[in-house]
């Protein structure tokens, strides 16, 4: 199997190469198009109640799409709003994926869904994040472009919310307010994610919260 991304960093296109009885699992709705030579499946991956707890904890979809090459042929995956792929290959490792980003992985990477507690609670881009654990390719999109960060032990740093993508489980987090109240409520930046190294994380360059607060106005009222 192998992959490259195309139309970095508006409009990413993930094409993916497969040979025979090779398999990837993608969101519903992810796939653009494929070879006649690659079969597709619809599950719920693994079991009802998991696909349950991934779509009514996780904000996923409650299915997923398997697909098999049965000669070699390719599949083509795309996000829904314009943004970004960035393809990562995990190697045992664990990565913490924001709602809504991941995009497709090897059947080698478990995808579980996690309660973000009191944390997550008031987060804008929804309660869960996603586990994604073991070996293989796991590709996770954005709106706008990704942008990488490294953080060195005891290294802190804040996101907004809504400009999260995924980080390592190693990093800390908490969600909290961005400053005093009068800062979060006037300031226009609600509640942000303060984390805490070591470990790598992803943000996106844009927010779709942003961009719908921006749109609504621009509507005429009734």
């Amino acid at each position: 199997m192998d992959y490259e991304i195309l139309h970095k960093p508006s409009y990413a296109l993930a094409r993916i190469r497969m040979n025979a009885r090779e398999q990837i699992q993608a969101e519903t709705g992810a796939m653009v198009s494929m070879s006649d030579s690659i079969h597709m499946e619809t599950s719920t991956r693994g079991s009802l109640f998991g696909g349950l707890r991934r779509s009514v904890l996780g904000g996923e979809s409650f299915f997923v799409n398997t697909f098999t090459a049965e000669q070699s042929g390719e599949v083509t995956v795309a996000p829904s709003l314009p943004g970004d792929i960035e393809v990562l290959e995990l190697r045992g490792e664990t990565l913490m994926v924001q709602s809504g980003s991941f995009l497709a992985s090897t059947l080698g990477i478990e995808v579980d869904s996690q309660w973000g507690g009191a944390r997550s609670f008031f987060s804008k881009e929804g309660l869960f994040l996603l586990r994604c654990s073991g070996s293989g390719l796991l590709f996770i999109s954005s709106y706008g472009a990704i942008h990488r960060i490294d953080l060195g032990r005891g290294e802190r740093y804040t996101v907004d919310n809504g400009h999260m993508v995924a980080f390592d489980e190693s990093v800390g987090y908490d969600v909290g307010r961005s400053g005093g109240w009068k800062t979060t409520v006037l300031g226009g930046e609600g509640l942000v994610c303060k984390l805490e190294g070591p470990g790598r994380f992803y943000m996106q360059t844009r927010s779709e919260d942003a961009f719908l607060n921006w749109l609504a106005p621009k509507f005429p009222k009734r």
